[in-house]
């Protein structure tokens, strides 16, 4: 992802992020010392692990696939580019491959259709369907997940991931005027179709997720999780571990934060694009410079580990449960490489408590969405 540095018109995409390190935060952050912005990638060698998501089995680092031409964060990359960077995921071990109609839309699902069919027995593809979204890929702004529905976006998912059969597909956010019963149910048809292997759900409320599990086993939740935002601890990871469901945590490095590439400086809209973050209550001036202590730890962990802190803030996540599979998105290769250095990166459980402990006395600022996204999230469908 691209973040436009005002002060020298720096971008993490044209520098890289240790780079930005030595040159941005020594600008940006005075107050952490520069030697601890120069770490060096952990690097991964050996055969990918594996993590199960329910009955799917997995890598235990997917790929995000949002950022490559979604138009969230940055403007659409060359196509080309993007194709040879989830073919080099593949040769890494990646088999994990996240998306969804409404990045884009369509084009996000269009481009993974284009880069996966010759690897197809070696990869599993994960897309969403529940916003409204009609043929022409105009949005309502609402969500959608009247049964008609979901049969007509899974068919068209399909031919624009170029498969026969969805190996994940969550509903990307709990529609309120759909008993999840009938959202189920309709999953459920799909998988006796063989269009479908998997359900999942992203951001449920937890008796939702229930009422969903017990019409047709939910293999994973898709929601926010990382040392930017640990809503999940409160009871969410508990309900996870009892049902046998797996959780994939989207934007695992907290929308770049944990890359420790951001200071309080950083302004996010470039020439022809609006990033999301610049309307993020997260990622205001002074929420930026109220949560560098975060960073600051991530720093200091990030030379202790011989690593990035952005393969700290993963290794982290990874510790939590075995059944964790985060997705970071990138379009750089070598930042492909380093997320997955996260997987050499380990903590004991004496470094876990300190970490965590070290962490207890840092307020996180800011809501981790805008008011009418953050409604979406927990939301509990009707009775049926």
């Amino acid at each position: 992802m691209t973040t436009q540095i005002n002060a020298n018109s720096a971008t993490i995409d044209s520098i890289g992020r240790r780079e930005f390190m030595a040159a941005g935060l020594a600008m940006a952050m005075t107050a952490i010392p520069i030697h601890s912005a120069h770490a060096v990638p952990a690097h991964f060698q050996g055969s990918m692990p594996t993590r199960k998501l329910g009955a799917l089995e997995v890598s235990a680092i997917g790929l995000g696939c949002m950022t490559m031409n979604g138009g969230q964060y940055n403007p659409p990359k060359n196509t080309q580019e993007m194709i040879a960077l989830i073919h080099l995921a593949v040769d890494r071990g990646i088999t994990f491959f996240d998306t969804a109609e409404v990045y884009g839309p369509f084009v996000n699902e269009e481009l993974v259709g284009k880069a996966l069919p010759k690897f197809r027995d070696k990869v599993q593809i994960a897309t969403k369907f529940g916003f409204d979204i009609d043929a022409n890929g105009r949005r309502t702004g609402g969500l959608n997940s009247r049964p008609a529905h979901i049969r007509e976006v899974v068919d068209a998912s399909l031919k624009r991931l170029n498969i026969e059969t969805i190996d994940l597909l969550y509903q990307h956010r709990v529609d309120p005027n759909v008993p999840i019963e009938d959202v189920a149910g309709t999953v459920k048809d799909l998988i006796a179709k063989g269009k479908v292997r998997h359900f999942g759900l992203s951001e449920p409320g937890m008796k939702t997720l229930r009422r969903a599990h017990a019409i047709q086993p939910v293999a994973a939740v898709q929601n926010e999780y990382s040392l930017l935002w640990r809503g999940p601890e409160k009871e969410e990871l508990a309900i996870f571990e009892e049902l046998g469901i797996g959780l994939v945590p989207w934007s695992p490095l907290g929308a770049g934060f944990l890359t420790g590439t951001i200071g309080p400086n950083t302004r996010f809209d470039g020439p022809g694009y609006t990033d999301y973050r610049s309307f993020n209550p997260r990622f205001t001036p002074q929420n930026l410079k109220a949560n560098m202590p975060l960073v600051e730890l991530l720093l200091t962990w990030s030379q202790r580990k011989e690593a990035t802190p952005a393969q700290v803030a993963l290794a982290w996540l990874l510790a939590q449960r075995p059944w964790i599979v985060p997705i970071p998105g990138t379009t750089n290769p070598a930042h492909l490489d380093e997320d997955l250095g996260a997987l050499s990166v380990r903590f004991t459980p004496v470094e876990l408590r300190e970490f965590n402990t070290a962490f207890a006395a840092i307020t996180v600022h800011g809501e981790r969405l805008r008011k009418e996204l953050l409604v979406m999230s927990g939301q509990e469908a009707p009775a049926k």
